[in-house]
């Protein structure tokens, strides 16, 4: 018997619960530190920043199999408190003892909005970001343990992060669509009239999640949004947003937009800082980029301009859910408007 699938809101404690839930299980972990890109990135950053971390008392917020905390222990932290919500903080205690780091490594079960610590620390690190860096992220977490814990100018690893987006062509649209238009020759059935059905569903308004290939992106990249982790606000997550304006490179549909982010890492008294990107003219992570499919594909000639403004900001289902709305106009077309979101918990059969 069918049934309708009612949409519903959760309430904090069951998105919290679900969202710690999700990281019980050792795949998550598994492709979190194989991710060499991100892994060797922190550990990079955290070893460059070695002299104000020696001697110093660290807190590491979502600590998870506690990798960072032994990176941080590594580079001479006094102390370092490994707070993580969920059982995987089981396994932490376990590394830290095998690495010989139990006396200077303390995991505490809970979240940092929740623990009690038993003084101020120098050092904040964590690995918050989600996909399309906000999706499902522990920033506001961060953010409240700078706030409550964090001594007047102590570092913060990362310490900014920035967005981007670019107008792409995707391959896989076309050869989708096409793929209609040969049920004729295949099966004598002529099924071109299955295309427009077949865009409205794959060209939808869910963020999709991919890799996105270099050799597909149609514009330089533009940033439309900074976080400085030192001064921004829980409540400017409500809404972050930014306008952006590129040129294309030559003639081509775009089908989409890709974002993605880079999160920045201080190196005191170095030229230069450490980045890590997800840009697909980067080595791949495991953020990939979100793809934001357009209603209809529009053509594009050299140096068209596309231009616009993004919009993210919570799901209303979800406070750990991102949405993002895009304003654009691309060349002389009429300006755009669409919103787009991952599937959440949210969505589910009532019982």
């Amino acid at each position: 018997m069918s049934h309708v699938v009612k949409k519903r809101k959760l309430d904090k404690t069951h998105q919290d619960a679900l969202y710690f839930d999700s990281y019980t299980d050792v795949t998550i972990h598994e492709e979190m530190i194989a991710d060499y890109v991100r892994t060797n990135t922190y550990r990079t950053a955290i070893m460059r920043n070695s002299e104000l971390i020696r001697g110093k008392v660290v807190l590491d917020v979502g600590a998870g199999t506690g990798v960072l905390s032994v990176f941080c222990a590594q580079a001479g932290a006094r102390k370092v408190f490994a707070v993580e919500a969920c059982s995987i903080a089981e396994q932490a205690v376990n590394i830290a003892i095998q690495n010989n780091l139990q006396d200077r490594i303390e995991v505490i079960r809970g979240t940092v909005e929740t623990v009690d610590l038993p003084e101020k620390v120098d050092v904040i690190v964590s690995e918050w970001m989600g996909y399309a860096l906000l999706h499902e992220s522990m920033l506001n977490s961060v953010l409240y343990a700078r706030d409550k814990w964090l001594k007047p100018g102590g570092l913060i690893l990362p310490n900014k992060a920035e967005l981007y987006i670019a107008p792409i062509s995707d391959p896989m649209i076309e050869d989708r669509l096409r793929f209609w238009y040969t049920v004729k020759d295949q099966y004598g059935v002529d099924m071109s009239c299955m295309t427009d059905f077949a865009q409205r569903c794959i060209m939808n308004s869910e963020i999709t999640v991919n890799f996105v290939s270099a050799e597909d992106v149609l514009s330089h990249p533009a940033r439309f949004a900074e976080l400085d982790l030192h001064s921004v606000t829980a409540e400017d997550l409500r809404s972050v947003k930014g306008q952006f304006k590129c040129q294309a490179f030559g003639s081509a549909a775009v089908s989409a937009f890709c974002l993605f982010f880079t999160v920045t890492f201080p190196c005191p008294d170095k030229p230069k800082t450490i980045v890590l990107s997800t840009s697909p003219f980067q080595p791949d992570t495991h953020w990939k980029q979100a793809m934001l499919y357009l209603d209809a594909r529009v053509d594009v000639e050299q140096d068209t301009v596309v231009s616009g403004e993004v919009n993210m900001f919570p799901s209303e289902d979800s406070a750990r859910h991102i949405c993002i709305s895009v304003d654009y106009t691309i060349g002389d077309q009429e300006k755009e408007k669409k919103t787009f979101s991952i599937p959440d918990w949210s969505s589910g059969p009532q019982s």
